[in-house]
């Protein structure tokens, strides 16, 4: 693309479920933003992720503005029926997305933002970000990583078990990937373990056959702490005592840590059932690594031929932006779905919502496209 210079009322970095979302929100009301995309598709996040991948939120919480997922998708689709719900919702909306546009920065000056590109500059009074939570994977140090002879691999360069068949393998992280990866090692005849480094909560993805998100919503009016003490004595029943099989649970339950710690819990679809019956280990945190293995923090160690880490990921969108008390050391932004503490800058898809983050996305892009309408009135 040769270099321009474009007067545009809104440019929405990402083109991912969020800022599609925006964008089609923003064609309803009569505007025609841009979206800059650093790759060359959309949903590039979910091209990323691992094939077993399936949402963890049932579709009829998780569709995204003036479009519901096609009646045949299962209540939880996959991973590849999502990513073809968004190149669909991109065409529904004939969105303007400019493809391998990498943003090197974003900064306001002369009481509009400016966004250089590597090879074009654009100019607009609205700036929204949506380049989404997983822009960065999070890699933690270990003494020893490099001495270890076996294969070390983010999750999201996992894609299968396949390779792995016969394997001792170790999933360090216990969140929903790190929970479905080991699924997935275990499908392929691997002999997968997992480290868990914290104490956890566990919740299923649904309850009597009801989806958790539905469960959550309703009771979202509730204080956090109410909710917990309305679902323990439930989810004691239908999760049990995980702490028989290694593992330590919070003292606090899933909706106080998602308000408190801005962290999902494990939405279990079948690791606890593989731990119990003794198909996936349970090990404490990584301690350091070995020539062969792993040293645990309880002192106990393991050989393992390859370790998986879903260990997370980094927002980081301070890479790129320069603005001042907007996001965290992390480059987390503060504030999702609203203008920022700047003028003219919005984030959308960064709050860790109880009710599902899809829901949330679709919730904020409504709100986003209402107040860049009404500051134009």
């Amino acid at each position: 693309m040769p270099n321009s210079l474009s007067e545009l009322n809104t440019i929405i970095i990402g083109a991912g479920p969020a800022g599609l979302a925006v964008a089609a929100c923003l064609k309803q009301s009569g505007i025609q933003p841009i979206i800059l995309e650093q790759s060359d598709k959309v949903g590039s996040a979910w091209h990323r992720h691992y094939d077993r991948l399936h949402l963890h939120t049932d579709k009829k919480n998780s569709e995204l503005p003036f479009a519901p997922f096609p009646k045949s998708y299962p209540r939880y689709p996959s991973r590849d029926q999502l990513i073809d719900y968004l190149e669909s919702y991109a065409k529904k909306f004939d969105l303007d997305i400019r493809f391998n546009q990498q943003v090197t920065t974003a900064q306001r000056e002369n009481n509009r933002w400016e966004i250089q590109t590597q090879d074009a500059h654009y100019h607009t009074p609205n700036l929204v970000i949506a380049a989404g939570n997983a822009r960065e994977p999070f890699i933690p140090e270990w003494k020893g990583r490099d001495s270890f002879k076996g294969k070390v691999i983010h999750s999201s360069e996992y894609k299968n078990g396949e390779q792995f068949k016969g394997q001792n393998i170790l999933v360090v992280g216990f969140g929903n990937s790190g929970g479905e990866i080991a699924i997935d090692l275990w499908e392929h005849e691997a002999k997968p373990g997992i480290a868990v480094q914290n104490a956890i909560n566990v919740i299923p993805r649904e309850l009597f056959g009801i989806p958790i998100l539905s469960i959550g919503v309703v009771q979202n009016i509730m204080p956090a702490w109410m909710a917990d003490a309305v679902n323990a004595p439930i989810l004691r029943a239908v999760i049990g005592d995980i702490t028989k099989y290694g593992l330590r649970k919070l003292p606090y339950g899933p909706a106080t840590q998602i308000q408190n710690d801005k962290h999902i819990p494990l939405i279990d679809v079948g690791t606890l059932n593989l731990i119990r019956q003794g198909h996936v280990n349970v090990y404490s945190g990584v301690a350091e690594f070995t020539e062969n293995g792993i040293k645990f923090a309880d002192g106990k160690e393991a050989r393992f031929d390859a370790v998986i880490l879903a260990t997370g990921y980094q927002p980081r969108v301070d890479s790129f932006l320069n603005a001042a008390n907007v996001y965290d050391k992390i480059g987390a932004p503060i504030s999702s779905g609203r203008e920022a503490s700047v003028t003219g800058l919005y984030f959308c898809g960064y709050y860790v919502s109880p009710t599902g983050m899809l829901r949330e996305i679709a919730m904020e892009a409504k709100r986003i496209s209402t107040e860049i309408m009404r500051n134009i009135v």
